[in-house]
């Protein structure tokens, strides 16, 4: 009896123990259906595919090795521009250091000592030439204004002269106030000179030459007669003469000979700004370019030989064209007209000459030799000091009878 007893109360736990097992089971796989396989559903036949070959993960393997690798290169790099920076920055904490010291400051100190020195030393160049100036500008005012009424006006001007100012080496602002109000005066100066410049220009004459042909207009009645010392039958020539033209045309006449058969026989003109020679006609012609300056002097020269017809033209000493064949084997004719500033008409009245061939300015130093001069002495004419004073045979300035028609007059 007490056998099935014990054997009961050792079931009983295992029963309720076994129920207790089965209702936690079923609560945590109570949805097993999809593990399971249905009647429709088809099984699938071959090999199941492998997620990820070696291969792949050998090159992901590098990938991340290549991006760890280049991680580590910015990070170092990082480093040394740190590094860097703080080198520079160390250094220039270093110089600003080095200026705070001293003797910067000294040195400082000693370069702007040596430039004030220098500036006063300037100052004084300036103040010396200053000096030179206003004397050099009273001799000249002196000797060429007082007769043109300008002479009391330049002296009031200069009397007010500034006097030398003294540079202080403590202080650099009057320093640099001298030196303004020295630069101030150096312009007045030159003011002043180009002033009494301009006011001589129209009475300036090259040296050596005391009076000058004066042609106010471009008229056909004014015009100058030259009348030779000797006879124009040559078979050589050189002309030489002063000009100064106050306006070029097509054509404006300086020197002209005709003869009744060929009123052109002999010219030098001007045209714009070029010179030109013809001998026989205007046929035969020799011309230079881009040579002639309306008002101001300028040398004309013009030679030529029949022997090998050689012409030359030579402009302030200068040969600017040299033509043979002109003319060759040619004699000028004799008995025709020399004429300053217009040419002769071909009825030989000067009422009937030409206006448009005037020549407008002034004339002087006007020479003719029988013969070609050599550049030596073409050259010495052409020099201002003292051209005046030789003189050809054919026609010799100040000595030869040149007289003057209509308005033409002499002036010196």
């Amino acid at each position: 009896m007490y056998a099935p007893r014990a054997l009961l109360a050792l079931c009983l736990p295992c029963f309720f123990s076994g129920n207790v097992f089965g209702y936690e089971y079923g609560e945590d796989y109570s949805d097993s259906y999809y593990n399971e396989i249905s009647n429709g559903e088809r099984l699938q036949t071959g090999a199941t595919q492998i997620p990820c070959t070696p291969q792949d993960l050998s090159r992901w393997n590098k990938l991340f090795i290549m991006l760890e690798d280049s991680q580590m290169k910015q990070d170092m790099l990082l480093h040394q521009n740190e590094d860097m920076v703080k080198v520079e920055v160390d250094s220039i904490q270093k110089e600003l250091h080095k200026l705070n010291n001293n003797k910067a400051c000294v040195q400082l100190r000693e370069a702007a000592d040596t430039y004030q020195a220098q500036n006063n030393e300037t100052l004084q160049q300036l103040i010396h030439f200053s000096k030179n100036q206003a004397t050099r500008l009273t001799k000249l005012e002196s000797s060429s204004l007082l007769g043109a009424g300008l002479g009391q006006v330049a002296m009031k001007s200069f009397s007010a002269y500034p006097k030398e100012q003294e540079a202080s080496n403590a202080d650099g602002g009057k320093l640099e106030r001298a030196l303004m109000a020295t630069v101030a005066d150096l312009q007045r100066v030159h003011a002043q000179l180009a002033l009494f410049q301009r006011a001589t220009a129209h009475r300036f004459l090259p040296s050596g030459c005391e009076m000058a042909l004066l042609f106010p207009m471009r008229s056909k009645h004014i015009f100058a007669e030259v009348i030779p010392s000797m006879s124009m039958s040559l078979q050589s020539f050189t002309i030489c003469l002063w000009a100064k033209v106050t306006q070029t045309l097509n054509k404006t006449v300086l020197f002209s000979y005709g003869t009744k058969k060929n009123p052109q026989e002999l010219q030098l003109l001007l045209a714009r700004h070029s010179v030109l020679l013809t001998v026989g006609g205007e046929t035969h012609l020799v011309e230079a370019h881009s040579v002639v300056t309306d008002g101001q002097w300028g040398h004309f020269c013009a030679a030529w030989s029949s022997e090998q017809g050689l012409a030359t033209l030579w402009v302030n000493g200068d040969n600017v064209a040299r033509v043979p064949g002109v003319a060759e084997g040619h004699v000028l004719p004799s008995n025709g007209f020399i004429l300053l500033g217009q040419e002769r008409s071909r009825s030989g009245i000067y009422r009937d000459l030409d206006s448009s061939v005037a020549f407008t300015g002034k004339m002087t130093g006007v020479n003719m030799w029988d013969h070609v001069l050599d550049a030596g002495r073409i050259k010495e004419y052409a020099n201002q000091d003292g051209s005046c004073d030789s003189r050809g045979n054919v026609i010799g300035w100040g000595v030869s009878e040149i007289i003057p028609h209509g308005g033409s007059q002499y002036i010196n």
